[in-house]
Formats: C-alpha cells, sequence, structure tokens
C-alpha cells in the first residue's frame, strides 16, 4: 500500500511519518515542499504520483490569524481539500482528511456525535467545515476525521507550553471553563490504519482520548505526572482563569467541543485510551528522557 502523507511538518503528519515509516514507507511533504494554497503546484506534484491512500494533515491552523487572513485560510483549509479528493478520484485512492471540533459552536453540554449540527463560530471553523463539505461532496470513499486539543513530542502544544511555564515560574494559570479533550498523536497514528482501504469507513469520524477536561484540569494533571516522575517544576499547582480573561485573542471558540467517540466504538470494537493515561505516556516517553 503506497501512501502520502501531507503536513509533515506539523504535530500531527510528523507523528504519523514517523510511526508508518518502517510499515508503509509513506512519501511525505512539509509546507516547503508543498504548499497547499498553491492549487496548481497540488495538482501538478499529487497527479503524477501513484498512491492508494493520501494523508491530510496540512492546514492553517492559528485560529486567530484565520479572522484578519481569511482567503487564506479557505484557500488552504477549505478549496484545497476538495482538490485532493478530485486527485484520489482520479487514481482510485482513499483521502483521510483531518478536521477538527472547532466546526462546532460549543452550545451543547454532552459530547457532540457525527450526526450533530456542525455551527462555527470562528473563521477557522468555517473554513475547516468548508473544506470538510468539499470532500465528501467530491466522491463517495472519502473519510473526515475531526480530532481535538492535539499533542504530541513533534511541536510544542498547549501541554509542553505550561510544563516550560512551570519550570520557570512558581504561579501559572490556565482556562477553567472551556472543555474538550486531549488526543495524542501516538494513538491517531496507531488507530488510523484500520481505515485505510477505501471500502472501510466513509463520511466523518469523531476520535479523541477517552473523558473530558478543562485547560485548568489538564495543566493539572500534567504537573502531577512530571512531579510522579521525578522532573523537577517550580510550580505546584494550576490556577483558574476565564475564558473572559483571554481579552488578547481574536477569535472566538466554542466552551465545549467535546468529541464523542461512539461511532469509532461500534466500527471498531475498541475504545480510546482515557486522555489522562495518554497525557501520562507522553510525559514518561518524553520527558522522563530529558
Amino acid at each position: 500500500m503506497k501512501i502520502v502523507i501531507l503536513g509533515t511538518g506539523g504535530r500531527l503528519g510528523a507523528a504519523l511519518m514517523r510511526e508508518y515509516r518502517e510499515r508503509y514507507d509513506p512519501a511525505g511533504f512539509n509546507h516547503a515542499q508543498l504548499d497547499l494554497a498553491n492549487l496548481d503546484e497540488v495538482r501538478g506534484t499529487l497527479g503524477g504520483m501513484n498512491f492508494d491512500v493520501l494523508i491530510n494533515a496540512a492546514g492553517f491552523t492559528n485560529v486567530d490569524a484565520c479572522e484578519t487572513a481569511r482567503d487564506r485560510a479557505f484557500l488552504i483549509n477549505a478549496e484545497a481539500p476538495g482538490i485532493l479528493a478530485e486527485i484520489c478520484n482520479e487514481k482510485d485512492a482513499k483521502l483521510i482528511h483531518f478536521s477538527t471540533d472547532y466546526v462546532f459552536d460549543g452550545e451543547k453540554r454532552s459530547p457532540y456525535t457525527e450526526e450533530d449540527r456542525a455551527n462555527p463560530i470562528s473563521g477557522y471553523g468555517e473554513s475547516k467545515l468548508a473544506g470538510e463539505k468539499n470532500v465528501l461532496a467530491a466522491a463517495d470513499g472519502h473519510l473526515v476525521v475531526r480530532v481535538s486539543w492535539v499533542f504530541g513530542p513533534d511541536r510544542p502544544s498547549f501541554v509542553d507550553a505550561m510544563i516550560k511555564r512551570a519550570q520557570q515560574d512558581e504561579k501559572l494559570g490556565a482556562i477553567s471553563d472551556k472543555f474538550s479533550t486531549p488526543t495524542y498523536t501516538h494513538d491517531i497514528a496507531d488507530m488510523l490504519p484500520q481505515f485505510f482501504d477505501r471500502g472501510v469507513a466513509r463520511g466523518i469520524l469523531h476520535f479523541a482520548n477517552a473523558g473530558k477536561c478543562t485547560w485548568q484540569e489538564y495543566a493539572q494533571w500534567a504537573l502531577d505526572c512530571c512531579r510522579d516522575a521525578g522532573i523537577p517544576l517550580k510550580a505546584r499547582t494550576v490556577g483558574a482563569l476565564k475564558l473572559s480573561d483571554m481579552t488578547n485573542w481574536v477569535a472566538r471558540r466554542p466552551v465545549y467541543s467535546v468529541l464523542s467517540a461512539a461511532k469509532y466504538v461500534e466500527l471498531t470494537g475498541r475504545a480510546s485510551r482515557a486522555w489522562r493515561e495518554a497525557v501520562a505516556d507522553y510525559i514518561t516517553r518524553f520527558y522522563s528522557k530529558k
């Protein structure tokens, strides 16, 4: 099976390349090697390749920048995925396109299912939803995987920023009134191959580690894991901040964007591990060695 991965300079794409290198020997492109904003380049480069699966982990993911650069956001997050789906159709290949929990408005207070109506409240969410629609309109057989709060070793995320700050400062805080679920890139890479066949699972699929938390709970658990692993920190507790305190943010964020993985469990018979277990594993594997 021949696999191409886009976005290998990012947190998820880099993890997929690393995890699949020995098993699949994938071809990978980072932003410098293939710019999704250049649709002619995308057509020319990918059109000349043979592959069975195209994984799009690339995107314009700066939520605030998407508000001020909407045209670029829609070009990369919406138009390009539609082109990728068309290229895959020509090759009878499967496109697996990654999307986000930010397609929801956050008004619901129970986990969002794939059947819930998307109603984004930011330019980022709007562009990602448009990309989903373009992928699914291109042909039957492609898969959109929505993930949330992705973390992993290849590029710093929220959890890494909190640990770094705790190593430097005695006090730190994180938002206590915004809810979602951390999702480990290693777990995404582990679950994805079962969906490589074009005849298996199409449409939209939610995947996240199990459970829910606030950013404050997420950060506190990370600090607790560091302490248990003997990693020295100056800060021991994470104070509570309010979403309304984030006055420097340009874009609105959904207050609640927990993704239900019930469809994933139904399809695979497997439940994703709890987010606390995944975060503890990450810290043990990548921080204990430092």
